[in-house]
């Protein structure tokens, strides 16, 4: 399927498409249905499993991010909340979806294979259509930079949408890596889409003893040993671990609310630090606006696939 994408003009997703897996953290069977919706509409997930009284709708936005520990988790964890959202919201954002929603029959995102591909092959089955509203872009103006201990996280202006984010593990398996690129549908889905997510052979218990976890495996996780990858078929990318955070950092920072024109760059970061960059560009009045695009006409082609049916991952915040 192909289409022409005018970006001054809001988009949502061409068709229906369902997906299917467990839970990284409960092991519970999930389900999402991702559906077309109306312009000015945002990310919303909608929880089906919830009472027909009791309202299940959860918007995609910073302010309601309430836990960052092991993903990024939207919502009052005593109502409606969804976790594990980043690497959905990656694939939206990569593509420009402004508009979706995502009904869910439980409070965990199904993670697939732990990385955007399923998502990515997902939203190129039904491709991407314009929508008559004007698209608004969050143009950063000056620079933010958010430290934590020897972590920083930090946003400039530049023209267009840049991730760096660089790691630093004590691990000899994952060391030091870094990875930048400009984030577009193409990029994302050569470059990043297919970055698992990754814990440690020796956290596993830890988590499992404290309710995380249950639906991991070496099926939907890179799982690090003492000096080796312990998954048979090894890495998708040689600097697959830092390539899962940049993913991850798309997604948080789509929760700013419309897509971000500026320069983002990280070091140790993950998702407590993405969100706590989002908080603080909006503290500053001054170091953001909100403009319109001109119209401009990009042609953008999707690969005609099915979603396929997989499990669940998990993977550390923090480096």
């Amino acid at each position: 399927m192909s289409t022409s994408r005018d970006f001054s003009r809001q988009a949502t997703l061409g068709g229906v498409v369902e997906l299917a897996g467990i839970g990284v953290h409960s092991g519970a069977a999930i389900s999402i249905t991702l559906r077309p919706a109306d312009p000015g509409t945002g990310i919303v997930f909608l929880r089906t499993d919830f009472d027909a009284n009791v309202d299940g709708e959860v918007r995609a936005h910073h302010a309601l991010v309430s836990a960052t520990d092991l993903c990024t988790v939207l919502g009052d964890v005593s109502g409606p909340s969804v976790s594990t959202v980043e690497h959905l919201l990656a694939a939206l954002s990569a593509f420009a979806v402004d508009n979706a929603i995502v009904e869910i029959d439980g409070g965990e995102m199904p993670i697939l294979d732990g990385s955007s591909s399923d998502f990515v092959r997902a939203i190129a089955s039904v491709g991407v259509r314009n929508q008559s509203v004007t698209r608004r872009y969050l143009k950063v103006l000056k620079p933010i930079r958010v430290e934590v201990g020897n972590s920083f996280g930090e946003v400039r202006p530049y023209n267009g949408f840049s991730i760096d984010v660089e790691i630093d593990f004590a691990s000899e398996v994952i060391g030091r890596q870094r990875f930048a690129f400009d984030v577009n549908a193409e990029s994302f889905t050569k470059e990043v889409s297919r970055a698992r997510t990754f814990g440690f052979m020796a956290d596993v218990e830890k988590l499992w003893s404290a309710g995380f976890a249950l639906g991991a495996s070496l099926e939907n996780t890179v799982v690090i040993g003492e000096d080796r990858v312990v998954n048979p078929e090894g890495l998708r990318y040689d600097d697959e671990f830092v390539r899962h955070k940049a993913l991850d950092a798309v997604g948080d920072l789509s929760l700013a609310g419309a897509p971000l024109i500026g320069a983002f760059k990280s070091y140790r970061g993950g998702h407590s630090l993405n969100i706590a960059l989002l908080r603080a560009i909006f503290e500053d009045r001054d170091a953001w606006s909100l403009v319109e695009l001109e119209p401009r006409r990009s042609h953008v082609a999707y690969s005609e696939a099915s979603p396929r049916i997989a499990t669940a991952a998990f993977g550390p915040d923090v480096s």
